[in-house]
């Protein structure tokens, strides 16, 4: 892996930037992408994101598009599962699949000497894949095993409950890889159906970087994705955050309980974002010395670890968290927490917070881009959330603009206190559940 120059230092108040030289390529089919071209190596990383993702699951079909992303290097074209693994094992070529709520990912990375037979491994993957019964009931055999895993693991039971209260009947309201109900019964027209709707040119981002030309890079595109169907399945609609404010508890024979807790977020395309963005920093960010951690874990010892995200998925907005604490003290994690997003609403943050947050922040973003592969997901994430091509270099200043002013306006604006929900699963002593 190589690594690109990057200015590490701040100089007075001005911001660490990250020198990322990207081009954007548009294949001679119109198919357009990002690229940073590195030659000191012969290695390229290749990141290919189809947006839909799990959501795309029709009615009862609930589990059908995990399933089918499981199936995608499980032969394609006239290749079985061995022949395609044996294929990438040759050429030293890793691909991997993978599949969330909004986007089905092919992350990829080939010497530039096995560039065109790890092309032809990737198109055949996408464009060619066999779904034969035989991969399907092994593939099928391991989700559902996985499926049924999950019922003993509280913190998975925690997301699946807080996501069942905030968005009800929506695809984010259910387990992405379905249940043993709902992958049983799926058929492989119904995968065909998933593969069809969620592998198409409509929704393709794409970004490679290492020693690739942008020419090549255009034969490249034109490869693998101009033989897909132009238009892929229907987006579901947006959903909002609507879990009813309070705490519900999930009985579970645990020692030590595991808490989930959300209210409604930002958008990221808000101007506020980048002051919501470090108040929740300061809050809970990761990596950073927050105010949860601060009271919940360091002053009364109470969890190991607390955490708080903003999260802009492509259908909800959500600002939430979670922890795990013993029973016996989960009720006052909980109380803490409440205290803390009561604060934080009513009177923000001060001015030493916000510096550190700032320093922390742009201190951190130009360490993101080392490797190929590192970056490749940066600039194809960048793309998804509608960035410019020079954020890279823009970013840090748009942290620093942020005034105090600002950032308590929207400290009392995002949190909500009253809104907020809690989802504890296990046998939390003293904690009333004040919802169902």
């Amino acid at each position: 892996m190589i690594r690109l120059a990057i200015a590490l230092f701040l100089i007075a108040a001005v911001p660490a930037r990250a020198q990322v030289p990207i081009q954007e390529v548009t294949s001679p089919g119109g198919i357009s992408a990002w690229l940073v071209e590195e030659h000191s190596i012969p290695f390229v990383a290749l990141e290919l994101r189809f947006r839909g993702g799990t959501s795309l699951d029709l009615p009862g079909k609930r589990g059908a598009t995990n399933l089918m992303a499981g199936l995608l290097e499980e032969g394609a074209a006239d290749m079985d599962s061995r022949a395609f693994a044996e294929a990438k094992e040759d050429l030293a070529t890793s691909i991997d699949f993978d599949v969330y709520g909004d986007v089905l990912t092919v992350s990829a990375q080939f010497l530039t000497e096995n560039m065109q037979p790890s092309i032809d491994l990737i198109r055949a993957s996408l464009v060619e894949p066999t779904f034969d019964d035989v991969a399907v009931e092994r593939v099928r055999g391991q989700v559902l095993s996985y499926i049924n895993s999950r019922q003993t693991d509280p913190d998975e039971l925690a997301g699946d409950a807080m996501n069942a209260a905030a968005y009800g009947d929506h695809p984010y309201g259910s387990f992405d890889g379905g249940t043993v109900d709902s992958v049983t019964a799926l058929t492989r027209d119904d995968i065909v159906t998933a593969w069809e709707n969620a592998i198409a040119r409509d929704r393709v981002y794409v970004s490679a970087v290492g020693d690739i030309t942008p020419e090549q890079l255009g034969t490249v595109l034109d490869t693998i994705l101009g033989d897909l169907r132009e238009q892929g399945g229907a987006y579901p609609d947006p959903v909002p955050f609507g879990a009813t404010p309070g705490i519900s508890v999930v009985t579970f024979d645990t020692p030590q309980s595991v808490a989930r807790f959300g209210q409604p977020g930002m958008k990221i395309d808000n101007p506020d974002f980048f002051a919501a963005y470090i108040v929740n920093t300061i809050m809970g960010g990761a990596n950073f010395e927050n105010r949860l951690f601060d009271e919940v874990r360091e002053k009364r010892g109470l969890t190991y670890g607390i955490g708080t995200y903003l999260s802009d998925s492509d259908y909800s907005e959500v600002l939430g968290g979670s922890f795990s604490s013993q029973n016996g003290v989960m009720a006052e994690a909980v109380s803490v927490v409440q205290e803390e997003w009561a604060k934080m609403a009513a009177d923000g943050i001060t001015e030493q917070e916000l510096a550190d947050a700032k320093k922390y922040l742009t201190g951190a973003y130009p360490l993101r881009f080392d490797g190929n592969s590192n970056i490749a997901n940066i600039l194809t994430s960048m793309q998804m959330d509608g960035y410019p091509i020079d954020y890279p270099e823009t970013r840090n200043e748009k942290v620093m603009a942020v005034t105090l002013e600002e950032a308590n306006r929207v400290a009392a604006e995002l949190f909500q206190p009253e809104n907020l929900r809690f989802v504890v699963v296990g046998q939390p002593e003293g904690l009333e559940p004040t919802v169902n």
